[in-house]
C-alpha cells in the first residue's frame, strides 16, 4: 500500500506545525498506522531553520506524553510533489502556500488544507500563534490541535 504523505505548515516551524506533526505521529502510532504515513512539518519563513521546536512547546507537549523531535525547515517547491496533503495552521500561511504554488506553477499533486476545517470541539478558525504569549498559550494550541489533527486523520484514513 502506498503511504499517505502529510506536511503541517506554520510561520516559523517551531510552535504550531511541529506540535501538529508530533500529535499526528502519536495518533498514528497509537492506531498502529506508522507504516501508512510519512509526516513532516515546515514553516513559510526561514528564521528558525535547523532549530528545535520552541522549548515551551516541547515542555507543554511532553506533559501530555507527546514528544516533538523535528527541526525547523522552510517549505520548498519539492514539497508540492512529495506530499499528498499540505496542512496550514492559519489563513496567512495558507495564502502564502497557495501563492507559492501559483507563482511557481507547481504540481497539483498536493491537496492544500486548513487544519481548522477538521475541528469538532473548538470554534477557532485558525490555530493561534503562541510564540509571543505566555505558557498557557502553548497548552491552548495543543488542545486545539489535538481536536483538529484527530479530525484530519479521521477524514483521510
Amino acid at each position: 500500500m502506498k503511504k499517505q504523505t502529510v506536511l503541517f505548515v506554520c510561520l516559523g516551524n517551531i510552535c504550531r506545525s511541529p506540535a501538529a506533526e508530533a500529535i499526528f505521529l502519536d495518533l498514528i502510532n497509537k492506531k498502529g498506522l506508522n507504516d501508512s504515513f510519512i509526516v513532516d512539518s515546515a514553516g513559510t519563513g526561514s528564521w528558525h531553520i535547523g532549530k528545535k521546536a520552541d522549548t515551551r512547546m516541547r515542555i507543554a507537549s511532553r506533559k501530555r506524553g507527546v514528544e516533538i523531535f523535528s527541526r525547523a525547515r522552510q517549505i520548498n517547491s519539492n514539497d508540492f510533489e512529495k506530499f499528498n496533503y499540505i496542512v496550514a495552521m492559519d489563513d496567512s500561511n495558507y495564502e502564502n502556500i497557495i501563492d507559492m504554488k501559483s507563482r511557481k506553477s507547481l504540481s497539483d499533486f498536493a491537496s492544500i488544507k486548513k487544519i481548522q476545517n477538521f475541528r469538532s470541539v473548538f470554534h477557532e478558525i485558525e490555530v493561534p500563534d503562541p510564540y509571543f504569549g505566555g505558557d498557557e498559550g502553548f497548552d491552548n494550541v495543543l488542545d486545539i490541535l489535538e481536536d483538529s489533527v484527530s479530525g484530519f486523520l479521521d477524514t483521510i484514513y
